[in-house]
């Protein structure tokens, strides 16, 4: 029963406390609703008199400029370039001084012949505008007026023009023999309608907006136009093509805002200046007066709960001594059998760092054997030319011995010397040779040291030199200066030998075999671009070139880790590998590593 009571005043309490916030919501929406309209007037009202004040502002310019006699005269004699020049210099200072777009002069026909805009790239000078509005209007003695976008600058406008007359003839006595325009932007409303949170429109009789401070709503219509509409636009050429569509047919986004609106007539054309209330303002007040409500509500309910719970904290206060000492001892509990969780999980992590550990130093072995086992490899691939690179001086040594015995014992020793140094010669280049490839063969220290870029390049070009000769190759090298980075100098070595030897492989049936190092640097980084004349890179195969084990050769002609192994060997001394074709044809490879200074000692 009391439980049931106690339902029933909870079950009121709640639905008042929602009257009271869902009437608090709509009192503020009401009023912010009533708010919004009267500041949308008052903004429709200034916005329009400002717009009014600026088409009227230039109303009567060209017919003042009509009166100008160099206008008549030059329309009498338009062959005559002095008075065209003296009219453009005087419409030129017109321009900028009334701060207009453009002031201009047509003949009968419509065709330009003197403008303000003479001597710019978008002269209107030669164009012919008798297809416009204004043109038709104005000729016909009435002014013209036309807002367009337009067809040589193609920046939107507002036309105004008059008749020109004969000099010394009554305006509407005679026939009209040119019209003289003058074009306005109205970019700065734009511009300032932008700082506005509701959308603002421009529109046309038509019902197409053109301007706004939603620039999706730009040259796109209120309503469908019809076919009568679209055929009159396209004949003026008013908004030059622009594909105009319904608003209400916009994506979601381009149309937020389009919706109820406030509207207002402008100018002498059927404008309509339009206001589109935002509704988040109101639905924000709403929330805001709820919001207050709610936390009336709340704190009426925190006062209640504080009195309640006074009246119990007295029969409860040995009830929560013993609850607290209860607490205080499942704690210590706690706590003792927390403890022990967390020694043993100590011990299992350390177990697990060992581990880690092991598996860290099992991981770089394993590395440095691949880095090691990838060097031999490429030995192995260049054995054929070594082999030729030795048994041309080792045949030259046994052929010179055999000439020094003959030249000793008929007693020429002259000639016997001379064979005795072309041997030792032979010797010393063999000599170079094993040296290079024993260096190159040893497995690394891992010692990080100050690398010569440029002489490791020449090491490994050396290395390479009788197969790049065998296959007829050319190796270009572009080694300006000297470079450093920190690193082991063979596995730079590897790594530029395996690239060269990809970029040799590249070129094999290419008309013109061109290998090309090219070696470059900056105050943080030096670049090596290795570049062959080759057939270049599929693109389906760059993504997948530094995974181990692929390979663009036909089996038996690798393994696909020469540039996982470079890369990686790459990035462990902080630089990266990348791989694209080249601008004029073929591949290009291009090796990143971060610059040292000469005087850096080995680490």
């Amino acid at each position: 029963m009391v439980r049931a009571r106690r339902l029933v005043y909870w079950s009121g309490a709640l639905a008042l406390a929602a009257g009271l916030v869902l009437a608090a919501y709509w009192l503020g929406a009401r009023n912010a609703d009533e708010n919004t309209h009267l500041t949308g007037e008052r903004q429709l009202q200034i916005i329009a008199l400002d717009l009014e004040a600026v088409l009227d502002r230039f109303d009567t310019l060209p017919y003042s400029i009509a009166h100008l006699p160099l206008t008549s005269q030059l329309l009498a004699a338009p062959a005559n370039t002095g008075l065209q020049q003296e009219l453009n210099g005087t419409l030129q200072d017109l321009a900028l001084q009334a701060k207009v777009a453009a002031i201009y002069l047509m003949d009968k026909t419509g065709k330009t012949i003197a403008a303000s805009n003479w001597d710019t790239s978008q002269s209107y000078i030669g164009q012919n505008f008798g297809f416009r509005p204004y043109f038709r209007d104005a000729i016909q003695g009435q002014p013209g007026y036309f807002y367009a976008i337009g067809n040589t600058t193609n920046i939107p406008g507002y036309f105004i023009s008059q008749a020109v007359y004969p000099v010394g003839v009554k305006r509407g006595s005679v026939a009209s023999v040119g019209v003289i325009a003058v074009k306005i932007t109205l970019e700065s409303f734009e511009k300032t309608w932008r700082s506005n949170e509701d959308p603002i429109a421009l529109v046309d009789r038509h019902g197409v907006v053109f301007l706004s401070n939603r620039s999706e709503w730009v040259y796109n219509s209120l309503q469908p136009l019809t076919p009568l509409v679209q055929s009159d636009i396209e004949q003026t050429q008013q908004y030059m093509g622009k594909q105009i569509q319904p608003i209400a047919s916009l994506s979601r986004a381009a149309r937020k805002g389009f919706g109820e609106y406030m509207g207002r007539p402008v100018g002498r054309l059927g404008w309509q200046l339009m206001l589109f209330p935002s509704q988040a303002k109101v639905v924000r007040a709403g929330m805001l007066w709820a919001g207050i409500t709610v936390l009336l509500l709340l704190v009426a309910a925190a006062v209640a709960a504080m009195q309640y719970q006074r009246r119990r904290r007295l029969e409860e206060r040995s009830v929560a001594q013993q609850a607290l000492k209860q607490a205080a001892d499942d704690l210590e509990h706690h706590i003792a059998q927390r403890t022990q969780e967390l020694l043993s999980a100590n011990a299992q992590l350390a177990a697990k760092y060992n581990k880690l550990q092991q598996t860290e130093n099992l991981l770089r072995t394993t590395r440095n054997e691949m880095v090691q086992a990838g060097k031999l490899a490429m030995l192995g691939q260049m054995a054929a030319g070594i082999t030729h690179e030795l048994n041309q001086p080792l045949t030259a040594i046994r052929a010179f011995a055999d000439n020094a015995s003959t030249y000793l014992s008929r007693g020429q020793t002259a000639q016997a010397d001379d064979n005795l140094r072309h041997i030792s010669a032979a010797s010393a280049r063999m000599g170079s040779i094993v040296g290079q490839l024993k260096g190159f063969a040893r497995k690394s220290a891992e010692a990080v040291a100050v690398v010569k870029v440029n002489q490791a390049i020449q090491d490994a070009a050396f290395l390479l030199d009788s197969e790049f000769a065998r296959h007829g190759v050319q190796l270009q090298l572009d080694l300006p200066e000297t470079f450093y980075v920190l690193g082991d100098t063979v596995r730079v070595e590897q790594v530029l030998i395996n690239l060269l030897r990809n970029a040799l492989d590249a070129v094999e049936h290419a008309p013109e075999k061109i290998v090309r190092v090219m070696l470059e640097a900056d105050a943080q980084q030096v670049r090596v671009h290795i570049l062959d004349s080759g057939m270049g890179l599929p693109q389906e195969v760059v993504k997948h070139l530094f995974e181990p084990f692929f390979t663009t050769k036909p089996t038996g002609h690798g393994l696909g880790l020469g540039l996982a192994i470079s890369s990686s060997i790459v990035q462990a001394m902080n630089g990266h590998l990348e791989a694209r074709n080249a601008s004029h044809g073929g591949a290009e490879f291009v090796v990143y590593v971060p610059r040292c200074a000469q005087e850096r000692q080995p680490t």
